[in-house]
């Protein structure tokens, strides 16, 4: 139950490959997978999970060994965590930078399409700012995901939540 049948460093090896990967393809993924799941995101992430099992596991079932995954995983996430924290260019890195998608009162409808966002989440944000698109002044995509619509004639900034 507690007896590891691989060696020690094989699991924590095992998952620093898969995180890394999985974080780059998160990151390419597109902000919007971050910021709102629809049901076909979250089938996805369930998917992902399952077919990476096998590989983080590499066939041990002890406690030990699944402890040690674990473990490695969250160090990991803490690492990245702190790493980001402390530098701006990692952090860009890692969770990306806003994207202006809007100006004075014009949507930027290539960057809609580049980074996956429908109109929809455009107008919804407009809506919860109570802004009128002709009085936006500008309208960020943010790294998480969510929409900032800054007003042209209060200055007020106003961010779209991930709840989708």
């Amino acid at each position: 139950m507690f007896e590891l049948s691989a060696n020690w460093w094989e699991l924590p090896a095992r998952a620093a490959i898969i995180y890394a990967v999985l974080l780059v393809l998160m990151r390419l993924s597109g902000k919007r997978t971050v910021g709102q799941f629809t049901p076909f995101d979250l089938l996805v992430v369930m998917l992902l999970s399952e077919s990476v099992s096998a590989g983080l596991s590499g066939g041990e079932e002890s406690v030990t060994g699944g402890l040690l995954a674990a473990t490695t995983l969250i160090g990991l996430n803490v690492l990245v965590a702190v790493v980001t924290a402390r530098s701006t260019r990692l952090q860009a890195l890692a969770e990306g930078e806003p994207v202006l998608i809007g100006r004075d009162g014009r949507i930027h409808t290539r960057a809609l399409r580049r980074h996956h966002v429908p109109m929809l989440d455009v107008e919804r944000a407009l809506r919860e700012a109570d802004c009128d698109l002709k009085d936006m002044k500008y309208a960020f995509l943010e790294a998480d995901g969510g929409i900032s619509v800054l007003k042209e004639s209060s200055g007020d900034v106003a961010q779209e939540g991930g709840d989708g």
